[in-house]
């Protein structure tokens, strides 16, 4: 049984915070790492929100299914194996299992699956095939291309106009100068592939998934046509969210995702936090001199919502907290106002800060730590 309060969210969608009413019940999806390098506290970030997320949600009396899939090929880690001179699933295979040790170490629950895009292969051929019987899409030259024109509510979860739309695409990887589109802003479902990277047969040709087409087929096949939540880092908004909404609806007529939520960037020297860039603070390096509860902590201080900076003060302000907390010893302080907090838009900073003030009280605030994932009895 839910609690009588609602718990209420940010839609990305529709610009405002409103009730999350799901079933009993909740499908969430949430976009994976491409695992060409280690997992550093931008990941973190995204994941923790969507772990607290998860626990309240079974706090309230609800059953969680979140699907957190693995882009184990596409054009990052094609060309990082390539540059090693590995194979790019002997790269993946090394890069996910130093992936999950740092989720398990950060205390997140485990997800209900985490498929790998090259597990999809059928399932992203019957997709694309869904997607041209219905008009949405074209064939040529051994690529199938998504019509955006045929999708009236293309930019709507983004709110972006065309120039906008068509700069992000330019820098994420959607190439709107690729000759062979009708329109820049069409993307691409099916690619054929270069002499040295991966091919599987198709009726197009042979060739590779496009970058947005497994998460619609992963999310189709393993929690159905419409899911409660779908999830992950602001920078996939546009291009790599909106596509996915596109494609979805476009190959099952039905509504594609009830509820959108975006973690924030973390930055940086002043910029986001990206492998591009190289402004990295490594999850992985992090744990060998801290608590990885530390680390956890260190991140909740903020608010989801929130583009905030990566600074060397940040983990001496985790590790003091934790040492605060764990003094506080074992109870049930602070646990409404947790509650209370988590419901308002998934406020973490409220809740630490409530958690702090029942430590600094001597109230023993074990429970509510955990609510945040941060077991006291470790």
């Amino acid at each position: 049984m839910t609690e009588d309060r609602p718990m209420r969210l940010y839609d990305t969608a529709r610009r405002e915070v409103v009730d999350f009413t799901p079933g009993d019940v909740v499908t969430m999806y949430t976009c994976g790492i491409t695992p060409y390098d280690a997992t550093h506290i931008g990941h973190a970030a995204v994941y923790i929100t969507y772990d607290v997320l998860q626990r309240r949600l079974r706090d309230r009396g609800h059953d969680t299914r979140c699907v957190r899939n693995i882009t184990d090929v596409d054009d990052d880690i094609l060309r990082k194996a390539r540059e090693l001179g590995v194979h790019y699933l002997d790269l993946a295979a090394a890069e996910v299992a130093k992936f999950d040790d740092d989720m398990d170490a950060l205390g997140l629950l485990p997800v209900a699956s985490e498929p790998r895009a090259t597990s999809a292969i059928p399932d992203i051929r019957g997709f694309i095939g869904m997607v041209l019987d219905r008009g949405h899409a074209y064939a040529r030259d051994g690529a199938v291309y998504f019509d955006v024109s045929s999708s009236p509510r293309f930019g709507s979860l983004s709110g972006y106009d065309r120039d906008e739309m068509l700069r992000l695409a330019a820098e994420r990887g959607g190439n709107p100068d690729d000759p062979a589109k009708d329109d820049p802003l069409d993307f691409v479902l099916w690619q054929p592939s270069a002499d040295d990277e991966p091919a599987w047969d198709s009726l197009w040709g042979p060739g590779r998934p496009g970058w947005h087409i497994e998460c619609s087929a992963l999310a189709l096949r393993e929690l159905g046509t419409t899911i409660d939540l779908h999830g992950g880092g602001a920078d996939l908004i546009f291009p790599h969210h909106e596509c996915e909404a596109a494609q979805s609806e476009a190959a099952t007529g039905e509504p594609f995702v009830r509820h959108w939520m975006h973690q924030a960037m973390v930055r940086m020297d002043g910029e986001k936090m990206s492998k591009s860039l190289g402004n990295l603070a490594f999850v992985s390096e992090l744990r060998k001199e801290h608590d990885a509860r530390a680390i956890r902590l260190a991140v909740l201080e903020h608010h989801y919502r929130t583009e905030w900076e990566w600074t060397d003060a940040a983990m001496p302000a985790g590790e003091a907290r934790l040492e605060r907390w764990l003094a506080a010893g074992e109870g049930d302080g602070a646990l409404d106002a947790v509650r209370a907090a988590l419901d308002d838009d998934l406020d973490c900073p409220a809740a630490v800060a409530a958690i702090d003030a029942a430590a600094a009280a001597g109230e023993g605030v074990s429970a509510a730590a955990a609510l945040l994932g941060v077991d006291l009895r470790a």
